[in-house]
């Protein structure tokens, strides 16, 4: 969900550097070809995740949940040295994510892991500047302890989804929504998280960014 009016929207995109044309081909063909396009980090979360690995200047960066190879291109547009590890447990997409990452020229920059993520990110033997999750929402919290000590100093998390429409304020969250709970305490954990500066951007459906501190 964006909560901005969509006239505002489009303001902000029309002032935001456009998308590179292979992202644009990205976008099209997963809206065109791909169930759940709603799901792609779009134009403006796209230049924004990319604005923010070139500030960052990441040596190694971790991508948590890859959907069509949309975000961890442009994450990637910031790796200074090093590589970008994505993972992702949906095999239907895997042909297409290898294929994007091909046509935009990062076949050496990306890897792409297919598999359950709790179980490849204890066995990464690097230390990572730059991780992006956007993944199962009932296990942000635990994605977040998984990566903590595979850190540097100063190392930025970016969650995705984290205002989930609005439905965090919800007073009367059915039982059953268990992606809400695990989205309100993920968001308090962080918040309660003296190891990391921390910042919730309602950008898009909401960005909860946290540096760790040393």
């Amino acid at each position: 969900m964006e909560f901005l009016p969509p006239e505002l929207q489009s303001y902000c995109d029309n002032h935001t550097d456009a998308e590179p044309e292979v992202l644009q081909k990205i976008n099209r063909e997963t809206h065109l070809r791909i169930l759940k396009p709603r799901m792609l980090s779009g134009h403006f979360q796209g230049r924004l995740l990319s604005f923010l690995s070139k500030m960052q200047r990441p040596t190694n960066i971790l991508e948590i949940g890859t959907y069509t190879g949309y975000s961890a291109i442009c994450l990637a547009e910031g790796l200074k040295g090093g590589k970008l590890i994505t993972i992702d447990c949906n095999e239907e997409l895997e042909s297409f994510v290898l294929e994007n990452i091909q046509s935009a020229g990062m076949g050496n920059k990306i890897e792409f892991k297919l598999g359950d993520a709790k179980t490849i990110i204890p066995t990464l033997d690097l230390k990572f500047d730059l991780v992006f999750i956007d993944a199962d929402k009932i296990n942000y919290a635990l994605y977040y302890d998984l990566i903590f000590d595979k850190l540097n100093p100063n190392a930025l998390i970016i969650a995705d989804n984290v205002l989930w429409s609005g439905k965090i304020l919800d007073k009367n969250l059915k039982p059953s929504d268990e992606d809400t709970k695990a989205l309100i305490d993920f968001n308090a954990k962080v918040a309660n998280d003296t190891r990391v500066d921390k910042i919730l951007l309602p950008a898009r459906d909401g960005l909860m960014m946290a540096r760790k501190i040393k």
